[in-house]
């Protein structure tokens, strides 16, 4: 069978479709959206297919959008059509399981049944075994700058079918549309389709070959590269062949001053950094990433917007953004962040629930009810001054009459509506 016929199967095309509509996200440039694409294929299957066969088949420009970085940066995404989408994803799953004998074993990124905390604990396995020198590699603009011709010639040395390799190609170059306008696009795979994160693989499985051909230690997830090796004198040396080896052979540019080498207590991958505890290498979030925490629960908590909320979806909303923090940075070593983040976050849900209470009579009634139901033990002239002091909010629920009676038990368990707070440092440890 032609993989193109693998391509355009009936399975090979449902399958695409399920996981687009799984994925759910925006609309491309023609407005289509998940919901409508059901439909739409029900009524033109037999058309699109013939025309991917014959070659007609023209792929819209993908939709341009920015999202920040940590850095304060943007980075570029392209949104394709949903019917672009599903396309690619049935050019990606045939070739996924070509490629998925041939990748190393020390590749990661958007591989099925890998994730970053397999890189991760590759990395320390790695420095563990006194390879404690790293090569930080740092390609420029990766994902914009693939040389589209480099990328069809490594493609052919697998996929030996012409209508294929056509299609892909249509989808290289099928431009970007950006306030209006449309780009060609002369390099670069743009992120956010399918396809893109397949084809980055395959296009640096190549750096992978070379590096397993010098015997070098390395991880990679995506385009973020590290080697390490047992001396700075031996980094080096192997920073400037590769950076060398990477820009004849890939037509890549390497970021000259972020490709560097540095102890693992300097160095920062995938959100994490090393650290070396009891004569072991183990890893914890970057400063970078637990200030990003907070700073993304601050704005969500500003007062003014979470006392219009109920404070039940207040707190599910809390939920998931620490959940899902904890769960990738699970790995790393953060006992006594999550004790104190834990803390910090109590107190900005007390805020918003005595702001939410908001006259004195009101707080100093409820603080007396909470008082005698759990047993608290403060007199009525303590809660008293805390109901009408003219501290701010943010003092006054830092006292301890708020801090006991409004206790991390109740605040996780007492909640109506059963959305209890999330206690960091229980999660963590369980």
């Amino acid at each position: 069978m032609e993989l193109i016929d693998a391509i355009t199967s009936k399975e090979n095309l449902n399958k695409a479709y399920k996981k687009v509509v799984a994925n759910k996200g925006a609309g491309g440039v023609d407005g289509m959206k998940v919901e409508e694409l059901g439909a739409y294929i029900k009524e033109n299957q037999d058309e699109i297919i013939q025309s991917i066969r014959n070659r007609t088949y023209k792929p819209k420009p993908v939709r341009r959008v920015y999202i920040p970085k940590d850095n304060g940066k943007q980075r570029p995404l392209g949104i394709p059509t949903v019917l672009d989408r599903v396309i690619q994803q049935a050019i990606a799953q045939p070739i996924i399981e070509i490629y998925e004998e041939i990748f190393s074993e020390f590749s990661y990124g958007f591989r099925p049944g890998r994730d970053c905390h397999d890189t991760i604990k590759q990395a320390l396995e790695n420095l563990n075994e006194g390879y404690e020198w790293v090569v930080d590699i740092d390609i420029e603009q990766f994902f914009d700058k693939v040389n589209h011709d480099k990328l069809i010639q490594i493609l052919r040395e697998q996929v030996n079918d012409s209508t294929t390799l056509n299609l892909i190609r249509k989808y290289l170059k099928a431009g970007v549309m950006e306030k209006g306008l449309e780009q060609a696009t002369m390099t670069g795979v743009p992120q956010g389709g399918p396809l893109s994160v397949v084809l980055s693989n395959v296009y640096l499985d190549k750096l992978d070959k070379e590096l397993e051909q010098r015997g070098l230690r390395f991880t990679r997830y995506a385009d973020d590269t590290m080697i390490f090796t047992k001396s700075e004198m031996a980094a080096n040396r192997v920073m400037k062949s590769i950076t060398d080896w990477i820009e004849r052979n890939l037509f890549l540019k390497v970021n000259a001053t972020k490709t560097k080498v540095v102890r693992p207590t300097r160095s920062k991958y995938l959100g994490f950094t090393f650290l070396n505890h009891g004569g072991e290498w183990k890893v914890k979030p970057t400063t970078e990433k637990k200030k990003r925490l907070k700073q993304k629960l601050s704005e969500y908590l500003k007062r003014n917007k979470a006392i219009a909320r109920p404070l039940a979806e207040t707190i599910k909303r809390v939920n998931e953004i620490v959940r899902g923090w904890i769960n990738y940075f699970r790995i790393g070593m953060m006992k006594t962040f999550m004790k104190e983040f834990g803390a910090w976050l109590r107190h900005k849900i007390r805020v918003i629930v005595i702001k939410q209470w908001k006259m004195p009579k009101r707080i100093y009634r409820n603080l007396c009810y909470l008082n005698q139901k759990y047993k608290n033990g403060f007199d009525h002239e303590a809660i008293y001054k805390v109901a009408n002091s003219r501290l701010g909010w943010y003092r006054r629920s830092g006292m301890n009459v708020v801090n006991y009676i409004l206790s991390p038990e109740l605040l996780e368990n007492k909640i109506k509506d059963g959305a209890g707070l999330l206690n960091p440092l229980n999660y963590y440890l369980r």
